[in-house]
């Protein structure tokens, strides 16, 4: 196997543990956040962030419908942000859950001056329950955060379709939310993913200890071969 064969299998391993979707955006600008009632924080919505940056949860899912192509809506914040810097939103979740899922970001003023992601958000909030494992599982801050004055923000809207087909009616009839993960990923030097810096600098060192290894069994083969050559001569 050569080395670039072997560097695109090592940047290919997490796919091998879960289905992955994504979107990459810029941070937008700055926008007043209100701190007075109602603010962001009274909408409940579950927040990511560079300082918290991963959250386990359960996605609710439905079928393709005329209504809505993409499948059942879920809304989610992302504050924190830093103008111009690039970021990446993943969704990772068990392939046991074949499911199709689309991600869009959205400024503040888009979702407000937009009736239908209006009515979306409110459809989410008005049927969202509270899930015992974000209860008890999640790391305190996840659901609250203190908004400034001026803050870059967004709304995500994770679609999450149904993509199976069973004799079990239950599950035809009623789809189970996706155990899932949603990370949200700074590029680093708006180059890659900060979470790549890791394996970057592990195929690094691992390319550079190769060449010195190529280098010296080489050198080996040469002197052998030299030495060979030698016996050969004294012989003759």
């Amino acid at each position: 196997m050569g080395y670039i064969q072997f560097i695109l299998l090592l940047l290919q391993v997490h796919a091998v543990f879960c289905n992955t979707e994504k979107i990459i955006f810029l941070g937008p600008s700055e926008v007043h956040i209100p701190v007075e009632h109602p603010t962001l924080e009274d909408l409940k919505l579950e927040t990511l962030s560079p300082q918290q940056w991963s959250l386990r949860t359960h996605i609710r899912a439905e079928f393709p419908t005329k209504s809505s192509k993409y499948g059942q809506a879920s809304w989610y914040l992302l504050h924190g942000l830093q103008e111009g810097q690039r970021y990446e939103v993943r969704v990772c979740w068990a392939a046991t859950q074949p499911t199709d899922f689309r991600l869009d970001a959205y400024t503040l003023q888009a979702v407000f001056n937009t009736p239908e992601l209006v009515t979306s958000l409110a459809q989410y909030l008005e049927g969202r329950q509270p899930d015992p494992v974000e209860l008890e599982d999640q790391e305190p801050g996840i659901t609250k955060w203190s908004a400034k004055s001026l803050e870059s923000t967004l709304f995500l809207q994770v679609l999450a379709a149904a993509d199976y087909y069973t004799m079990n009616k239950t599950l035809m009839e009623h789809v189970p939310p996706v155990y899932a993960d949603i990370i949200l990923d700074p590029y680093f030097l708006n180059v890659f993913p900060r979470s790549l810096v890791p394996t970057a600098v592990y195929i690094v060192l691992l390319a550079i200890g190769s060449w010195y290894l190529a280098k010296c069994i080489s050198k080996w083969f040469q002197t052998f071969a030299q030495h060979s050559n030698d016996k050969k001569k004294k012989k003759s």
